[in-house]
């Protein structure tokens, strides 16, 4: 993974045109636009796992839910580092409250909150219910985001509309190779933080 991870960033650095008027800072939107997919799919995990913990009542949801959880909380903070970076020399400044932006950070917080509940709410099985509900609930705010340039006035939106698929081959196949090996990583991640969760949680109840 490590070499796909270096093979990635050397072929984005290498392999990518500049695009007019952004130069370097566009080379960030092949990484920051995967994160964003990443944390958008793992925050679909976390409503699913929700949804599945109130169906079957099972623990082992919970656990895919929490891990989903931290890994997508994990890249939407990469997605709000990289676009203020993208930000500064194309905007002049590292951040403007547009609707995209803004929506984003409301989600980032929710989870912040989601966090927060899970180490002081109280009895256990009780954090899980209401974690598993925060999750569901906080969902609806992904698709918000993608809609949100076509909820308020094209003035205010300072946020660049990319058709992928009309772009030149040169910019979307390292696109595509980024967005699959990032999605790899977010796999891997998953597996690797279930098993660990898992493993703590055996621990305490055999203490």
């Amino acid at each position: 993974m490590a070499g796909l991870l270096l093979f990635n960033v050397w072929n984005i650095v290498t392999n990518t045109p500049m695009v007019p008027d952004q130069h370097w800072a566009q080379k960030i939107f092949y990484v920051h636009v995967p994160s964003a997919w990443v944390g958008f799919l793992s925050y679909l995990v976390v409503m699913i796992a929700g949804i599945m913990f109130f169906i079957k009542g099972d623990d082992k949801w919970d656990d895919v839910g929490l891990a989903a959880a931290e890994i997508g909380t994990l890249f939407m903070a990469l997605v709000l580092i990289t676009g203020p970076i993208w930000a500064t020399p194309i905007w002049g400044k590292p951040w403007i409250w547009e609707p995209r932006l803004t929506t984003t950070l409301i989600l980032f917080l929710i989870y912040i909150g989601y966090f927060m509940m899970r180490s002081f709410g109280g009895h256990i099985e009780r954090i899980r219910r209401y974690a598993a509900a925060v999750g569901i609930i906080a969902f609806v705010d992904v698709p918000i985001i993608f809609v949100s340039v076509q909820f308020w006035a094209p003035e205010i939106q300072s946020h660049p509309q990319v058709e992928m698929a009309q772009q030149p081959s040169g910019i979307l196949n390292p696109f595509l190779l980024s967005l699959g090996i990032f999605t790899i990583l977010y796999v891997l991640m998953m597996r690797y933080r279930i098993h660990v969760i898992r493993i703590i949680n055996k621990g305490v109840e055999n203490v």
